[in-house]
Formats: structure tokens, sequence, C-alpha cells
């Protein structure tokens, strides 16, 4: 059987254990990532009778992803504005 244990710390609330064993790997970086887990302490993988501690790898897999500037398509983000004016202009 593999589940994961995430700690979730609500800080002078105490912590919580969510405990699922049907969620699987890609469910807990879905979570983390869209923010329904926050303020994760850590995230243990536990598979038959050994526990790992997968904390940064779920964590750097949740992250969004980092778009350096030269690489946004700046031409593309003005055509687009182009077509919107045009859109309002016909109505």
């Amino acid at each position: 059987m593999q589940y994961f244990v995430v700690m979730i710390d609500y800080g002078r609330r105490g912590r919580e254990a969510v405990v699922d064993p049907e969620i699987t790997r890609r469910e807990v970086i879905s979570r983390v990532a869209s923010g329904e887990y926050q303020n994760v302490s850590f995230i243990h993988e536990i598979v038959e009778n050994s526990v790992e501690d997968v904390t940064e790898a779920i964590l750097a897999a949740a992250a969004l992803p980092h778009i350096e500037p030269e690489d946004v398509d700046l031409q593309a983000i003005r055509l687009d504005h182009v077509r919107d004016l045009r859109k309002h202009e016909r109505t």
C-alpha cells in the first residue's frame, strides 16, 4: 500500500496531518499548486514499511515555472490587444 501524509502547520492553532490512501502523487502536487495545501511542514510518502520525505520534490513539482522576460512573446500580446480593440469596435 502507498499513501502520502501531508503535515500542514496552522501556527498557534496547531497542525493537521492529511492522510488519504486514495490520493495520488499527482493529486498532492495539484493541491499544493492550487493553494489548497498551504504552510506545508512536510510530505511523507509511505510505501509498505518504508517512509520517504518527498517534501522538496513535491514543492518543486508544484512551483510555477519561471519565465524569463525575454521569453515573453510581446508581439502576440500586441496582436491580442489589437484583436480585442477590433472586437469592441464591432459592437
